[in-house]
């Protein structure tokens, strides 16, 4: 079925409306690591919803405990807003009335709006796998979705391996499709399962297919070949009207197409409105809420949600960002709520350090002296080991210092020392002290800790409480070592990064020396200073 402008018209999909539907819940979770609790699985189906998806596959009731628990919790703890759930499982066993199916009676008892089914539509699957015939898995679809759809239910149908099938017999999986339209069935969904399609590859069969079949079609690609979203992309210009998808990316092996890059893209770049506009600037908080649930560290290379999607370090990247940042982003990032970021680096120019600087409050570009000692400091500390792209508040700090021309701190360290012993007992003690000024008063602290950081954390604390009692709601709450290798000759340099947070705000410092105490003692100083300053 091809329109007069060459395009491929899907069945009646011309005229139906796209859906995207999500399985963050069932396919996601099968990630290495993930494990959701019902508690979990009902905080991402309210993410979800917010975040305005058409449907949010929520499991596999009565073959998972939880998932039969999650369902029946959903219908009386989550209003749904913008999301229909749909409930996931097989189709009747081979030889079963599907009367007589428990797991086709488990998908009713979900009590959904919806039910996907997946069905075996590689020949070899079917004999391998079913141990049944081609004619009874042809049956298992027809009488499960009649079944399912005479019950009330929207009915999708998964086909499993379908684009493997399709290499070994073109004409099964399109026998299956019209079975499960004539039963009732809504879309058909192709499956590259074992993720092995490439782009074109997706085209030319969901054209084909398309073509021999009245079945509104949807897609659903794994990521083995790093093609999972540009696959769902591909299979959309030629007809596809259900992407299915998961949050992230999450899912087993390298995972599932990316809800958050598809979206965006049908929506942004193929001007498919799948999403209320609204909901485009929660992308960034949803994908990363996730991965809090998920209880993974967000992706920060991530197109359009990660914190480095938008970041920008080479000098001449910035110069032109200073003209029109339209010049280096494909997008507005504040469309998808994300932030632009220049950062700051051994590449950085002035208009790298001047535009870091307006970030931060300061108007470099009207100090010239202060920006030329600025992106000198920056070179040469960075040649040496340093970095500043993740170290915003040390950089601060490093502005503030040029700006006085000369160190703008709180108080004034005098010096430090730490003691790491082992008794008889071989328990490892360590004991740190720290003499510093604040203003005329000069004050001797011992601390004690689990370590020498943490001595050393514990004691420049305790010398500072008094004069700085804002200090109590300081946080170190991450603590990085990375060994610079090959900075000077063979030798190596250890760079630590601190993470700290007064409870609203969170900053992070730098330090590097050949000594892990010292470089660790440079970023705890700057973390102390930068919070005094900033509180």
């Amino acid at each position: 079925m091809t329109s007069a402008s060459g395009s491929v018209s899907t069945g009646d999909q011309s005229s139906a409306a796209f859906q995207l539907y999500d399985t963050t819940l069932r396919d996601g979770a099968q990630r290495e690591g993930i494990s959701y609790s019902v508690a979990d699985k009902l905080a991402v189906t309210r993410l979800l919803d917010q975040f305005g998806v058409e449907f949010i596959e929520g499991g596999w009731p009565g073959a998972m405990p939880k998932d039969t628990e999650f369902f029946e919790r959903v219908r009386d703890e989550v209003e749904l807003r913008n999301a229909s759930m749909v409930a996931f499982g097989a189709t009747r066993k081979a030889g079963v009335n599907v009367e007589d199916d428990k797991q086709v009676a488990a998908l009713l008892a979900a009590q959904t709006p919806a039910i996907t089914i997946v069905a075996k539509s590689d020949v070899r699957h079917v004999h391998d796998a079913l141990h049944t015939t081609l004619d009874e898995n042809l049956a298992m679809v027809r009488d499960t979705v009649t079944y399912l759809v005479a019950h009330g239910r929207r009915v999708f149908v998964d086909l499993e391996h379908f684009f493997d099938g399709y290499k070994r017999d073109a004409n099964y999986g399109v026998a299956l499709l019209d079975v499960a339209a004539e039963a009732g069935a809504e879309v058909g969904v192709l499956c590259d399962t074992n993720g092995g399609m490439l782009p074109s590859g997706i085209a030319r069969v969901v054209t084909d297919v398309g073509s021999r079949t009245a079945l509104q079609l949807g897609i659903h690609c794994q990521d083995d070949t790093a093609c999972a979203v540009a696959n769902t992309l591909a299979a959309v210009e030629v007809g596809a009207m259900q992407a299915q998808c998961t949050a992230n990316g999450y899912g087993e092996r390298t995972g599932n197409a990316d809800l958050f890059s598809v979206a965006a893209n049908l929506q942004l770049k193929m001007g498919r409105n799948v999403l209320p506009e609204e909901s485009m600037q929660d992308m960034v908080r949803v994908s990363h809420a996730i991965a809090d649930i998920a209880n993974l560290t967000a992706d920060t290379h991530r197109a359009y949600v990660g914190s480095s999607a938008f970041s920008h370090k080479a000098g001449l990247h910035a110069s032109a960002l200073k003209i029109d940042p339209s010049l280096y982003n494909h997008i507005d990032p504040s469309v998808v709520g994300g932030d632009m970021k220049v950062l700051v680096t051994e590449m950085a120019g002035r208009a790298s350090v001047e535009m870091k600087g307006r970030e931060l409050g300061f108007d470099l570009g009207a100090e010239p002296e202060v920006l030329t000692d600025v992106v000198a400091k920056v070179k040469d500390l960075e040649a040496n080991g340093w970095t500043f792209e993740a170290a915003d508040a040390s950089f601060e700090l490093l502005v503030r210092d040029a700006r006085s021309k000369s160190k703008v701190r709180e108080f004034d360290v005098e010096n430090w020392r730490v003691i790491v012993e082992q008794g008889t007992d071989t328990v490892v003690r360590s004991e740190a002290t720290v003499k510093v000024r604040v203003g005329a008063d000069r004050t001797v602290a011992v601390g004690e800790g689990n370590g020498p950081v943490n001595a050393l954390d514990n004691a420049l604390r305790s010398a500072l409480s008094t004069a700085f009692p804002e200090l109590e709601k300081f946080e170190l709450t991450d603590y990085k070592v990375r060994i610079v290798e090959g900075v000077k000759g063979t030798g190596a340099v250890t760079r630590v990064l601190v993470d700290t947070t007064d409870g609203g705000k969170a900053w992070t410092t730098v330090g590097v020396h050949e000594n892990v105490i010292a470089a660790s003692w440079m970023a705890l100083e700057d973390a102390v200073a930068y919070g005094l300053l900033a509180n």
